[in-house]
């Protein structure tokens, strides 16, 4: 951190989070201890991942459907209808799961996994871009 005047790193994948953050401190002890106090927090959550564990799990199989174009997306074939698909809908590869208009035309977007819909991640009526993430399914 010291190397590259890097002053806060984070990252987060699956479940799991590490901060790490420079002490103000040009010392080097000092700048260790908010390491060593960051990683207890994250410690502490190996223990206890007897609850959190199928969490974790969980999240790991989730499968994306991404945006194959850039455009607006909308949910549902109008405003006065129900979304083609919401959090716990089953939907397999032929599916549709929204529409994302491109240069006035409606291109139809199927699910091309099979599952249940774990999370919406777009928003109705906004723009989208080409491997935006619009969907997780489990």
């Amino acid at each position: 951190m010291k190397k590259h005047d890097i002053s806060v790193f984070e990252i987060e994948k699956e479940g799991f989070r590490l901060k790490l953050e420079k002490a103000p401190s040009t010392q080097a002890a000092p700048a260790a201890t908010p390491v060593a106090t960051e990683l207890p927090k994250a410690v502490p959550a190996g223990p206890e991942t007897t609850p959190a564990a199928p969490k974790a799990i969980e999240s790991v199989p989730l499968k994306e459907i991404l945006s194959p174009m850039v455009g607006t997306l909308y949910r549902s074939a109008s405003p006065d209808v129900p979304p083609f698909v919401d959090v716990g809908k089953t939907v397999t590869e032929d599916t549709v799961v929204c529409i994302i208009e491109a240069m006035k035309v409606m291109n139809e977007i199927k699910a091309e996994t099979s599952g249940i819909i774990a999370e919406v991640l777009a928003e109705n009526g906004k723009p989208v871009q080409f491997g935006q993430v619009l969907f997780k399914v489990r």
